[in-house]
């Protein structure tokens, strides 16, 4: 197994798709990786050289922010969100869909499971 950025990468799987199990990168960012360092997609991670690989680790060292890093500053935004008390910051709070979707009949994974509030029993 490769490990790059702190994740290992299986060894059956193609290039392309073994980048994607890194946090931050899909397969579009996968993609453009590769063909800047020019590295064919259709390999299989297991037969790449260690000269590949460390290819790509510096690539993303220097151009990408991925894992730990990234959701740092994710929830370092959201926290500035609730610190500042806008709109989007009180959905997060309040665990509630924050990008305009209704509430009224969806939202249950956000808002819990409907029907335990109220229900009164003798």
């Amino acid at each position: 197994m490769a490990r790059i950025a702190g994740v290992d990468i299986p060894n059956n799987k193609r290039v392309e798709v073994g980048m994607t199990y890194i946090y931050g990168i899909g397969r579009k960012t996968s993609t453009k990786l590769l063909d800047a360092i020019k590295i064919d997609r259709n390999k299989k991670v297991g037969e790449l050289s260690e000269q590949e690989i460390s290819m790509i680790r510096k690539y993303i060292e220097q151009n990408m922010k991925v894992e730990g890093d990234l959701r740092k500053e994710i929830s370092m935004n959201i926290k500035r969100l609730i610190e500042i008390n806008c709109y989007r910051g009180y959905r997060h709070k309040n665990n509630l869909p924050c990008r305009g979707q209704k509430t009224r009949s969806n939202a249950r994974t956000r808002r819990g499971l409907a029907g335990k509030k109220g229900i009164k029993r003798k």
